[in-house]
């Protein structure tokens, strides 16, 4: 291949090195067809006569010629520069490794032994003259070795050779730089380690940067599969499920020890150090790392180890904006290029620029640029903008509370804290290490700076003591305060969100009194959006799936709790339509059924087998049924199977259809109600199956079906009208939908309906009094009394069904069997019920300051609407039950 004429003067004006080898490597030129070539394959030398160590020093030799005239020339950009001269480091690490263990074990498969590369090798990010960080390990039951060789003797050998086989420089030049200081306790530890004692290091003793190191190791050579074995017991340690705000402060406290031991190429300028100065390529990777440790726990798509493509998922997951993204991405593409010209000059493993005006304009030629004053322009805005955006990770410092009891009470009357007292105990008890979790320094740190911003907050509660209380019991339940605390210092809109729940939520602060982990859930940039369709929700539960049932039910757990308090936490803090939250608390219950029935089923059959053309249905009634449930709600399931109810499963301990069915529903619905380490999921009720509590927990849908038209009650057949079926296949579902279809349009006993209907209502309010002023559901004209209007509409004319008790008021009122003010009062009541079961849990009225919140909350000025609105309502609910009861909605009108 005959090279570019301006190519060839710059690079034999720049690099004496590239000079030496256009001239060496002239064959090697010669056979080059272009560039758009497999690397690995133009470059090896097979000449099984040559000794390994001096083939692999030719084939460096030759991949830095071809991968610096490719970037030179711009056939290759950067992405293609890095992952080339990191696949050779892969393979010549790889075969060093084996002709190692072949020099002590002649014959030996090439196992038991694996590199982990860390660093840029491990990312496929090498620069032009890099060294490679590997931790080398072993496993002492499969590693080849000598009969009377020491497990970890052998290896240290077999570790010494291959570095050796990639270090050793003559004429030909040599392979790689191997460093192997990044291994745990490198000062005392030998160079390759047992990979358990390996994996204990990281589980229990590792070090804050180690985390950050290892976002982009990697299975490298020798014997991967061990290295993955490795890699997927420290992923834990690693990525952590709760979202880690003090690698903020870890990284940043390596950048500012990286600023002041580089001090001198700090400054922009000539002698500027493009990896270690501010805003050079250090910090924009850091920049990706801290945001991936914070949330690649919870979001495995952030797990990417190069930089431009961490960036790029970042900027995707909506966890960096894209300006942010561009101006890195940009500023370290620039910078990566320049330092690789640096290292073109002599081979040279440097990062600064020459700080001398000829040899920095030898680079700026190189590159392509005039001089070293262009070079320059070239880089400063982009080390400028890095150093911005870098910077902005710290934030502003907000002054601590002061440590003295006077001056804190003061500050705290101040703020409106009156009197002061309870809370200068508290805060006082907090410093003096009160619980577990506030006992070490770094905990008490990340209190003092996190308590500004979280008292200040608290400000508004009516009664800052509850309000502190509630806190107080988020701290006694934690392990470790730490991260929390830098969670909120890290994220100021957060610590008020906190507060606001603390203040004026008791439901949701309770459920973090519980589990104060839920609070990550709201770091996620969809947090105060709502949830996903059944099928989306249903597919983040089930990404556990392959860990075993019981992981599951923990996994399906943790989603549910934390979507289940996302969506509370959206009417507390306005952004959510507490109809659109209920709507989103009955996809999630939806989606939990439908994943646990499956894994159970599948569970169960592992022993039972399945009862051939025959399947599980769960058919939901009552507020699940409708589509709306609040933070509490239990679920109102109903349990039938398909098929021959004689018909008998086919495993290993085979069992009649109906035992089979009954034992099945009995291990779901434990599976759904029974509490795990990750918490309860929902209660659940089968109190409406077929005879009730007296019958059977599962029946055939021919069973239901014949229940249902021939001895079901009339509150039964009002419970039908919001039933539908929620697991089974579509076959199966479409069945149940016509049974309950048909039996609805009057396949059922002739009964009178209205005076059942009136008795059952006065029934309950007897024994279900109204809990308070604020209970829209039982009170009278609420709720309850709204659906039991709708139902007997339905069941009396046999029209207008549909399990969504909106959307069957619209249908009545359609038919002009209802008053138009009825849709609203559906709508109000509703919203009303979903938000007090958050604000005001015992249905009384809130204390003042948080009365504007529920207000809010259904659509209400303040809080005289509020309540002008809930006495309409319910005297329109009233008068249409009672024209109901009276029958002067007749169909005709």
């Amino acid at each position: 291949m005959r090279l570019d004429s301006e190519l060839l003067a710059r690079v034999r004006d720049g690099s004496p090195f590239l000079s030496t080898l256009v001239d060496r490597e002239g064959d090697f030129l010669d056979r080059l067809t272009g560039f758009d070539v497999d690397a690995l394959a133009v470059i090896a030398l097979e000449d099984p006569d040559v000794p390994l160590a001096r083939r692999l020093r030719i084939e460096r030799r030759r991949l830095a010629l071809l991968v610096a005239l490719g970037d030179l020339g711009g056939a290759y950009d950067l992405r293609r520069v890095t992952r080339t001269l990191s696949d050779f480091a892969d393979h010549a690490l790889d075969r060093a490794i084996a002709a190692a263990i072949e020099e002590r074990t002649p014959g030996a498969a090439p196992i038991g032994f694996t590199a982990i590369a860390l660093g840029k090798q491990g990312s496929r990010e090498l620069n032009y003259s890099s060294d490679i960080d590997p931790i080398l390990l072993y496993d002492p039951a499969i590693l080849p070795r000598r009969e009377r060789d020491d497990p970890a003797e052998a290896a240290v050998r077999i570790a010494r050779r291959a570095t050796e086989l990639l270090q050793a420089r003559d004429g030909d030049g040599y392979v790689l730089r191997v460093d192997l200081r990044l291994r745990p306790s490198s000062e005392v530890t030998p160079i390759a380690l047992p990979v358990d004692a390996a994996i204990g290091y990281y589980e229990s003793a590792a070090l804050p940067w180690e985390r950050a190191a290892f976002i982009r190791a990697r299975a490298a050579a020798g014997d991967t599969a061990l290295g993955e074995r490795f890699l997927d017991a420290i992923r834990p340690f690693v990525w952590r499920r709760a979202l880690d705000f003090g690698a903020i402060g870890e990284i940043r406290d390596i950048t500012r020890r990286i600023r002041d031991h580089y001090a001198q190429g700090q400054a922009f300028g000539p002698g500027y150090d493009l990896k270690r100065g501010r805003g050079g390529i250090r910090e924009a990777e850091f920049f990706a790392q801290v945001h991936q440790l914070v949330h690649g726990g919870r979001d495995p798509r952030l797990r990417v180890p190069a930089t431009l493509d961490a960036l790029e998922a970042l900027a995707a997951a909506g966890r960096i904006a894209a300006d942010e993204a561009t101006t890195m991405a940009s500023g370290y593409t620039l910078f990566r290029t320049i330092e690789h010209r640096l290292q073109m000059v002599d081979d040279r493993q440097t990062h600064s620029l020459p700080a001398k005006g000829e040899a920095i304009d030898r680079v700026a030629r190189l590159h392509g640029v005039a001089d070293g004053d262009a070079l320059l322009a070239l880089l400063a805005p982009h080390v400028a903008a890095v150093a911005g955006v870098y910077d902005r990770l710290d934030g502003a410092a907000t002054p601590r509370l002061p440590a003295d009891p006077r001056l804190l009470a003061g500050r705290l009357a101040a703020l409106g804290f009156d009197p002061p007292d309870a809370a200068v105990r508290r805060i006082a008890d907090w410093r003096g290490g009160a619980y577990p979790a506030l006992r070490s320094p770094a905990a008490r740190s990340a209190l003092e700076d996190s308590l500004p911003g979280v008292i200040a907050g608290l400000a508004a509660a009516s009664d800052h003591d509850a309000a502190l209380l509630r806190l107080d019991a988020m701290l006694a339940k934690l392990p470790s305060a730490i991260n929390l605390f830098r969670l909120l210092e890290a994220q100021p809109a957060l610590a008020k969100l906190l507060s606001t729940i603390l203040c004026h939520a008791p439901t949701l602060a309770d459920a973090l009194a519980r589990r104060a982990s839920l609070l990550d859930a709201l770091i996620d940039a969809r947090a105060l959006e709502p949830v996903g369709s059944v099928a989306e929700l249903a597919a983040e539960m089930r990404m556990r799936s392959g860990e075993g049932y019981e992981r599951l039910l923990d996994h399906v757990r943790d989603v549910v709790n934390e979507k289940r308090f996302m969506l509370g936490v959206q009417v507390v803090a306005g952004t959510g339509d507490p109809l659109a939250v209920a709507a989103g608390y009955a996809r999630l219950a939806e989606a939990a059924v439908e994943v646990l029935a499956r894994a159970t089923a599948d569970a169960f059959a592992e022993r039972h087998g399945r009862v051939p053309d025959s399947e599980l249905v769960v058919l939901a009634l009552g507020r699940l049924g409708g589509g709306a449930l609040t933070h509490a709600s239990d679920l109102d399931l109903i349990y039938c199977f398909t098929g021959d109810f004689a018909a008998e499963s086919d495993g290993d301990k085979p069992l009649g259809a109906v035992l089979y069915y009954n034992r099945l529903a009995q291990r779901l619905t434990a599976a759904l109600s029974v509490q795990t380490a990750s918490g309860p999921l929902y209660e659940v009720d089968t109190r409406l199956r077929p005879s009730g509590a007296q019958g059977p927990l599962v029946v055939s849908l021919t069973g239901f079906e014949r229940y249902q038209r021939e001895d079901a009650w009339t509150w039964e057949h009002m419970a039908l009208a919001r039933a539908r079926p929620i697991v089974g296949s579509a076959a199966a579902r479409e069945r149940a939908a016509a049974i309950i279809a048909r039996v609805l349009a009057g396949d059922r006993p002739v009964r009178d309906v209205t005076t059942e209907a009136v008795a059952m209502r006065a029934e309950m309010a007897r024994h279900k009094p109204s809990a308070g002023p604020l209970d829209a559901k039982l009170g009278e004209g609420g709720l309850v009394d709204l659906e039991f209007a709708v139902h007997v509409l339905q069941l009396r004319e046999r029209t207008a069904f549909s399990p969504h008790l909106g959307e069957a008021v619209d249908l009545l009122i359609a038919c002009g069997l209802l008053p138009e003010a009825m849709r609203d009062a559906h709508d109000f009541l509703t919203r009303l019920i979903v938000a007090v079961r958050l604000i005001a849990p015992g249905a009384q009225l809130p204390p003042d300051t948080t009365q504007p919140i529920l207000a809010a909350a259904v659509g209400c000025g303040d809080w005289a609407e509020v309540m002008a609105t809930l006495d309409t309502t319910r005297h329109d609910v009233r008068t249409a039950w009672a024209d109901v009861m009276e029958g002067r909605y007749d169909g005709n009108r």
